[in-house]
């Protein structure tokens, strides 16, 4: 009887090592994978960070450009009708 129990002590502290060494291994794993997702995130964001100051320069250059295109029409208008 005493046998019995023994043998199902260790058999049962067996398992439960097994099984805390088996979470720790899949802990460290999805660890690795949050991190590497994380930095893909972050260098897709900055990417696009990267993409709209571009278009907000264009954005900011555009009304610029069409002013300085009507005073050239204008010169060109007043050139044409000498």
């Amino acid at each position: 009887m005493t046998e019995s129990i023994f043998v199902a002590l260790i058999t049962g502290g067996m398992s439960l090592l097994g099984v805390v060494v088996t979470c720790m291994a899949t802990a460290r794993k999805s660890e690795k994978s949050a991190a590497v997702n994380q930095a893909v995130t972050d260098t897709k964001l900055d990417e696009l960070t990267r993409e709209v100051r571009l278009h907000n320069d264009f954005a900011h250059r555009i009304p610029v450009i069409e002013e300085q295109i009507k005073v050239v029409n204008h010169r060109l208008a007043d050139l044409e009708n000498r």
